[in-house]
């Protein structure tokens, strides 16, 4: 079968190095081309895929009219991501959009409609899902393993975006890097809440089977020099009770390295027992009724095509079959209006109906 050809599409977001790396690892998959109006931003990738100069472009229309590809990777900043899925759906391609779904839930709206005039397949990457213990968790939850669930509880983030590059290379901060980096520009959709936030009630919303709360209430810091949030502190209230999402830039370690206290990852609870999922374990905890005492289980070996999101997709493009899980834009969505709910709650200082 013939390779599924791939471009990248604007690198605003460090993770286009990431995915770019997963596209050149996979056997069926051919990179056909990258773009971006600042090439600087490219010369990385370059370097490190041996990318051609033929293959390289600065207008998103020549890229994709001279490569044709299958796929598009999309990593625009969080407030462009409407806009680009607008720019590059009518080439009749699939696209994956890194994490957040969008700044707003207008703006999410615009992207599905888009792509549902091109019939092609929507997936939005948050690479909370290809972590072996929420996968993990995940299938226990299914296995009816603590019943319901009844509440989550999310604790996420890092030292901050500028500590680290693509591949989690680090480097420190400056202020003139704050200044000059979208993260932290509010109408580019900077900050932690938009971070972060979305990977806590889009990954639990998948745990709960797709359950939406009926109202939110959220609370941010507000750090004097700056636009945007650095922690966020969110209580969704569903018919079955809270849950809460907290988001955190400058936490005391990076979870990668060595996990910081609090732990980065979930608490589960059910009405029959709990899990914890912490992020890049061997294991997760499983407490059940019939023991109370819980135990440490092995976290699932992931296989192909479900360690990362260009497998997954390239296997979705090739079945035919459709985006599920996290990815998929009906769980998205409903992660999209918690956050867009979160916004508007933090920014009256008030308890706020889902937004619909």
């Amino acid at each position: 079968m013939a390779a599924i050809r791939v471009a990248g599409i604007n690198f605003e977001h460090f993770h286009m190095g990431d995915l770019l790396r997963m596209v050149h690892e996979h056997p069926g998959a051919e990179l056909v081309g990258i773009c971006d109006e600042q090439p600087e931003r490219m010369q990385g990738a370059i370097a490190n895929f041996v990318i051609p100069a033929e293959r390289v472009f600065t207008d998103p229309h020549a890229c994709l009219a001279a490569t044709m590809p299958d796929l598009v990777i999309l990593c625009p900043a969080a407030a462009r991501h409407g806009e680009f899925v607008e720019l590059v759906a009518p080439y009749g391609v699939h696209i994956i959009v890194e994490k957040p779904m969008a700044a707003t839930l207008a703006e999410a709206d615009r992207m599905l409609a888009a792509m549902a005039a091109s019939g092609k397949q929507l997936a939005i990457n948050w690479p909370l899902a290809w972590y072996p213990p929420h996968v993990t968790s995940k299938r226990l939850i299914d296995a009816g393993a603590i019943g319901d669930v009844i509440e989550v509880h999310y604790y996420d983030g890092n030292r901050g975006p500028l500590w680290h590059t693509a591949d989690k290379l680090e480097q420190t901060p400056t202020t003139a890097m704050k200044a000059a980096s979208w993260f932290y520009r509010a109408a580019q959709g900077g900050g932690s809440l938009l971070d972060y936030l979305g990977y806590g009630t889009t990954l639990g919303t998948w745990f709960m089977n797709g359950r939406a709360p009926l109202e939110v209430t959220a609370v941010v810091d507000s750090t004097e020099g700056l636009e945007v949030d650095e922690h966020s502190i969110t209580i969704a209230r569903y018919a079955h009770g809270l849950s809460k999402f907290e988001t955190r830039w400058g936490t005391f370690t990076d979870p990668w390295t060595l996990q910081p206290q609090p732990k980065c990852g979930f608490v589960i609870v059910g009405s029959e027992g709990t899990i914890s999922s912490y992020d890049f374990e061997a294991t997760v905890r499983l407490q059940t009724r019939a023991n109370p005492a819980g135990e440490a289980l092995p976290v699932d070996v992931l296989e192909p095509p479900y360690q990362n999101p260009i497998q997954y997709m390239i296997d979705r493009i090739v079945s035919g079959r459709p985006v599920e899980g996290p990815l998929s834009p009906a769980i998205c969505r409903i992660g999209q209006q918690i956050v867009d709910s979160a916004v508007l709650s933090a920014r009256e200082r008030r308890t706020v109906a889902l937004v619909s």
